[in-house]
């Protein structure tokens, strides 16, 4: 891994760290092989709303079921990446059709966007070329809360300071 690829510690709620089973992670899936095992097991209800995903540090996709909390999917480790990502058939392959970086347990800034790249194509996957949903995300340096930047508003929503202009979720990243 680069010394300039960021990864992100969980900053979510401490009680749901500490609620990951030991072992516990999502499906890791390293390449096209490993995918087409994993969505084979299936159901059309799993695919009709979006999976949970995390990129482990060692550049590796994994997936868990979308009401799953990110920190368990990676199994309370550190990640390069977090967010929601679905799959579409497309003729006689499997695409991703949206992915995002919506996670607040370790709130990731939209550059993490290549390791997701990198870990799709390992995979051997069709993907957009960035997220089709990115979400911006900022701690208030006077309150210290985590915002979600709406419309490049920001301004933090608990004490209506400025919030600063490049990603500092967790200042020990």
């Amino acid at each position: 891994m680069s010394a300039r690829v960021r990864s992100y510690r969980y900053v979510g709620p401490v009680e749901l760290k500490t609620a990951v089973p030991p072992g516990g992670g999502g499906w890791r899936i390293s390449s096209a092989a490993d995918f087409e095992g994993w969505i084979a097991e299936r159901s059309s209800a799993d695919l009709a709303e979006p999976f949970t995903f995390v990129v482990g540090r060692d550049g590796v996709l994994r997936l868990a079921p979308r009401r799953s909390e990110h920190v368990a999917c990676a199994g309370g480790d550190r990640v390069l990446s977090a967010g929601e990502i679905s799959f579409v058939r497309e003729a006689d392959r499997w695409a991703v059709s949206e992915v995002s970086n919506q996670s607040t347990g370790y709130c990731p800034d939209i550059t993490s966007w290549a390791a997701v790249a990198r870990a799709l194509d390992d995979m051997e996957l069709q993907r957009p070329c960035g997220f089709t949903h990115e979400v911006v995300f900022r701690r208030c340096p006077d309150c210290q809360e985590h915002n979600i930047v709406r419309e490049d508003d920001f301004v933090c929503v608990f004490c209506g300071s400025d919030l600063p202009a490049t990603w500092n979720v967790d200042p020990t990243a």
